[in-house]
């Protein structure tokens, strides 16, 4: 299929002085500590999450 798309987001950078908005962003994405990995869907829904914290994550297209 042409819908299986994935992309790879890491955190790179730490929760402290953010936002509780992209705290919460980067729990709903899956990822915790630092330097943890999830491999998700590349949907528009992932892609507006990724942007809200772009400067924390690092994005890996599948």
């Amino acid at each position: 299929m042409a819908d299986d798309k994935k992309v790879k987001v890491e955190l790179i950078r730490g929760l402290a002085g953010t936002l509780p908005n992209q705290r919460k962003t980067v729990k709903a994405l899956g990822l915790g500590k630092v330097h943890s990995s999830v491999t998700l869907p590349d949907t528009p829904v992932t892609r507006g999450m990724i942007r809200v914290v772009e400067h924390m994550v690092r994005v890996e297209e599948i």
